[in-house]
């Protein structure tokens, strides 16, 4: 048996007992499905948060490949705010207070494998109305984007991330600088690396802890910390990823940063790009190294969703993950799952099953959603076009 063909067995091996120690887990919160859209369009391609109604609750925000809709908490009323107005796809979002009239706006990627048209939304005149389509640039493939002050001026930028390059080496990962009148200024920009290749996602974390926000990438290249350093940008290598037999096999195609309740960082990412592995990635003792993988699940197919989540209160973040393709494993899916940590230093993981077939997950996202403290979960569907809302009711124990 060679090398990778054994540790297949062994991961698939360890997947299969920590399904079985999952389903024992009394103190382990249970969650409740609800459906909020059976059809919510072919695809769900982004889900995110935003009380859009400023009534300080977090309404559910979901991008199809023609709509753009806020679901109104704690009814979960569908408002349809953009429907037909840009080009297909859309397939990225980022909410923030855009034009600094109080309220929350939208930053939209669309045509994303065609022209990749990025705009922001502003609101109609009165509430029922569709909302209006501003212009801030055009960048083919563009795929992900988050606000962030990654320019340290007191003012959150918009970064994008396109997936695959144009031109030269690598794509072109990108600030937005919001203008004073976003509507008619060009909204500057600043290239903060051309060098990667199919970066699927990025984060942004104070990584080194001097107070300025840094970008972490994920593509076929691994995972890099990009910053600004001494005026210039540059990046570092933190972690290879999956060593894969071609570069598309290789590398990282999904990066989240989570805490442990003892204040020690992690990073998780899926991979490859639409990859089988789960990893998750533990600091290094000494600065400058690479940080330390280890493998939690390799038993899925087209893994596409991350995100940190403390759903059992313990003051540690677990892992919210979903895949959209039916698996080799003992959960097939495709689903939603929560890893949740065994030890302090998030090197040994229990996978815990939310959802095993119901959906086959693009996106998700979590926070408490109603209001009884505890983190409830939202995922949005690929082929299953649907779109869910896990009810995070405690557990048996508590």
């Amino acid at each position: 048996m060679n090398n990778r063909l054994r540790q297949s067995v062994l991961v698939a091996t360890g997947i299969l007992l920590t399904v079985g120690n999952s389903l024992s887990a009394d103190d382990f919160p249970k969650f409740r499905e609800q459906v909020l859209d059976p059809n919510i369009g072919k695809v769900c391609y982004a889900v995110t948060l935003a009380d859009v109604d400023n009534n300080g609750s977090q309404d559910i925000v979901a991008v199809t490949e023609n709509r753009v809709i806020w679901y109104e908490s704690p009814s979960w009323q569908p408002h349809v705010i953009l429907e037909n107005q840009t080009e297909l796809d859309n397939v990225c979002i980022a909410a923030d207070d855009i034009d600094g009239d109080g309220l929350v706006d939208f930053a939209l990627g669309a045509g994303w494998t065609k022209i990749g048209t990025l705009q922001w939304i502003s609101r109609g005149t009165a509430p029922e109305d569709k909302w209006n389509v501003h212009t801030i640039d055009i960048e083919r493939w563009l795929h992900r984007m988050r606000f962030a002050d990654v320019l340290g001026t007191g003012r959150k930028q918009l970064v994008i991330s396109p997936l695959n390059k144009t031109e030269g080496d690598g794509v072109r990962l990108t600030a937005f600088e919001v203008p004073s009148n976003p509507t008619t200024d060009r909204w500057q920009r600043t290239l903060m690396d051309a060098s990667l290749n199919r970066m699927h996602n990025h984060w942004h974390e104070d990584l080194d802890g001097n107070g300025t926000i840094d970008t972490i990438t994920a593509s076929q290249e691994g995972i890099y910390w990009v910053r600004q350093a001494g005026g210039n940008w540059t990046k570092t290598k933190i972690a290879a990823g999956i060593d894969g037999d071609t570069p598309t096999n290789s590398g990282a195609g999904e990066v989240k940063l989570g805490r442990m309740a003892n204040g020690k960082r992690y990073l998780f990412t899926v991979e490859p790009m639409h990859g089988t592995t789960l990893a998750v990635y533990t600091e290094p003792n000494s600065p400058g190294d690479m940080w330390n993988r280890h493998v939690v699940d390799a038993t899925l197919s087209r893994g596409h969703a991350l995100w940190p989540a403390d759903v059992d209160g313990d003051g540690s973040q677990e892992i919210a993950m979903g895949h959209s393709e039916p698996g080799p494993g003992p959960v097939k899916g495709p689903g939603v799952y929560i890893y949740d940590a065994d030890d302090s230093d998030g090197t040994s993981w229990t996978k815990h099953v939310i959802d095993n077939g119901g959906i086959a997950t693009e996106d998700i996202i979590a926070a408490d959603l109603t209001g009884n403290g505890r983190i409830d979960i939202v995922a949005g569907g690929r082929n299953t076009h649907n779109l869910k809302l896990y009810i995070n009711e405690g557990s048996e124990a508590r």
